[in-house]
Formats: structure tokens, C-alpha cells, sequence
């Protein structure tokens, strides 16, 4: 197949349907203004996601995937991918002219947006155009074993103490950890798994629940960008560019080193790292106080410049 039959593919099944609904929220939000009914609407609609649909998908993944060595391959280059671009985007921000004047609650939502992505909404459908059904199972071991644990804790301080300085009592990272139904419905389903008590059935009635996940964050995606303040900023535009272009190509570096022939999980932490700005980000700018009008210039942005960032990976041939 060719680079762009393989292009044109991508944009009609997996581009456009993840556009139209994120554009679907904008407009949304657009009619509803960016008052109290929009935000409204947007946090039930996150909660829906948290506390029914993402439960449901990652049960049914953990219920009936085996973890392996080979699995466990992408959230260990994802991570590494995710602390070299925050080592980066720290120098540039707190050590070069990118960041003098800004606030350091500025600096640090651009960090933490420029570190992790949103590995699952956009990157499970990416997966599974390259790799199959089943591709999923590597953005959801991936969110489990990486980014769920180091954004509760590497994020958490990089918000708290380089952005807003936050003297007080710190806040229980582990208590809201484990108050988290995503984390208990892939410890159920993997406790399900290794019992033998898996049951296919309702396997399958957590995936047909789960299915719903992806369109409706994207529509929340597309209600959080602030397209009428989407305005170019170059700390923006640099934070974007860090997040879409450095991990991707330094763990394809890696990979290259590691192994003449990549294998699937390999590739598949490419596309991860290559994934834009998770919405995550909005929430920890606004619980700890840090900058939320930056960190959602940075969502959008990095979500736009997303679909020429990815045709741009494919022709240097990261994911063939």
C-alpha cells in the first residue's frame, strides 16, 4: 500500500469522523456560549466518560488481554518520551528567552500539556487503523501504566511547586488515585482475567458500553477549544511542536537502535507519542490553580496541528 492510499484512508476513517465530532462540540459550545450552561454540560459529560464509558472499555480490555513483556514495551518508551519532552520544554520555559515574562503557572500548564498526550482518544483510533481491532489494548496499558501514575505524581508537583507554589497541605494524590473508577474497572477486569472467571458475554457488554467513549470526549474536545481565542502564541506553538514531534522521533531513534526490525508494539508507541495534548492537562490547570487559558490554547492547537504533524511522521516512514 501506498503512502497515500495509506494517508487517504487514515483521513476518511479515522480523521474525519474524530474532526466532525470535535467540530460538532465547538459548534455546540459556540451556540450555547462559553457561560454556565456550557460548562455545565461539558463537566457531566466528562463525568459520563469517567464514571460509565471509560470504566466499561478498560474492563473489557483488561478482562481478555494477557499482560507481556512486549506489551509492556510502550508505556516504557511512551514514558521515556514523556520525560525527555518535559526536560526540554523545562529548559526552554525556565531557561531561555521562549519563557521570560511568562508566569510560572503559565510555564507549567505548557509543560505538563507539552509531556503527555491524549493517548487514548486519539491515539486507540489511530492504533487500530495501523494495527487491527486490539490495537487499543496498547493505549489503555499505556494510560494504566504510565500515564495515569506518573501525571498523579510528576505532574502533580510539576503544577503544585514550579507553577503555582502551593505552600499548603499537598494534596492526596493517592486518595484520588484510588478514588478513580477507571482504576478499579481495569483491576477488576484483570483480576477476572487471571482467576479464570472471565465471562465473554459480559466482556463483550463492557465493550459495546465502552465504544461510546471516544465520540463523546472528542465532542468535549471540541466544546473545551477556545476557538474564538485561538490566537497563535509562540510558546503555544513551540509546546505543540515539542509535544507532536520530539518524543516520536527520539523513541523512533531508540527503537532503531534497539531493534533492525521494529516490532507492533514498537511502532504502536510511536503513534502514542505522537498523540496531541491530553484534555487532562485543563483539568490539573484548573484544580491546582495553574494556567487554564494557556493549557486550552495549547489543546487546540496541538489538536489542529495534529493532522499535518502525523501525514508528516508517516512519510519519514515512523509507523510502516
Amino acid at each position: 500500500m501506498t503512502l497515500g492510499s495509506t494517508l487517504l484512508g487514515l483521513m476518511v476513517q479515522v480523521m474525519l469522523p474524530l474532526s466532525l465530532l470535535v467540530a460538532a462540540g465547538g459548534w455546540w459550545a459556540t451556540r450555547m456560549g462559553e457561560g454556565h450552561d456550557a460548562g455545565v454540560l461539558r463537566a457531566q459529560l466528562n463525568r459520563l466518560v469517567l464514571y460509565l464509558f471509560y470504566p466499561a472499555i478498560l474492563f473489557a480490555v483488561a478482562a481478555s488481554t494477557p499482560i507481556s513483556f512486549e506489551l509492556l514495551t510502550v508505556p516504557l518508551l511512551v514514558g521515556i518520551g514523556t520525560l525527555a519532552n518535559g526536560a526540554l520544554l523545562y529548559v526552554l520555559l525556565w531557561k531561555t528567552r521562549l519563557g521570560a515574562g511568562l508566569h510560572d503557572t503559565t510555564r507549567a500548564s505548557l509543560m505538563l500539556g507539552g509531556m503527555f498526550g491524549n493517548t487514548f482518544n486519539v491515539g486507540a483510533p489511530v492504533l487500530e487503523f495501523f494495527f487491527g481491532a486490539g490495537a487499543m489494548r496498547y493505549a489503555i496499558f499505556n494510560d494504566m501504566f504510565m500515564t495515569m501514575p506518573v501525571v498523579w505524581t510528576l505532574g502533580v508537583w510539576i503544577a503544585t511547586r514550579l507553577g503555582s507554589h502551593a505552600d499548603g497541605e499537598r494534596p492526596d494524590v493517592l486518595r484520588t488515585v484510588l478514588m478513580m473508577p477507571p482504576i478499579w474497572a481495569f483491576a477488576l477486569g484483570l483480576g477476572a482475567q487471571y482467576s479464570g472467571l472471565a465471562y465473554p458475554p459480559l466482556i463483550e457488554a463492557a465493550r459495546f458500553i465502552g465504544q461510546a467513549a471516544i465520540p463523546v470526549i472528542m465532542f468535549v474536545l471540541g466544546m473545551t477549544i477556545p476557538w474564538r481565542r485561538l490566537v497563535p502564541r509562540t510558546e503555544v506553538l513551540v509546546a505543540a511542536s515539542v509535544k507532536l514531534l520530539v518524543a516520536p522521533l527520539l523513541i523512533w531513534a531508540i527503537v532503531l537502535l534497539w531493534s533492525d526490525a521494529p516490532t507492533e508494539a514498537q511502532r504502536a508507541s510511536l503513534v502514542e507519542c505522537a498523540t496531541p495534548t491530553f484534555m487532562t492537562s485543563l483539568l490539573l490547570a484548573e484544580r491546582f490553580k495553574i494556567d487554564a487559558a494557556a493549557s486550552a490554547l495549547l489543546i487546540g492547537w496541538s489538536t489542529l496541528l495534529f493532522w499535518l504533524s502525523l501525514p508528516l511522521l508517516m512519510a519519514l516512514g515512523l509507523f510502516g
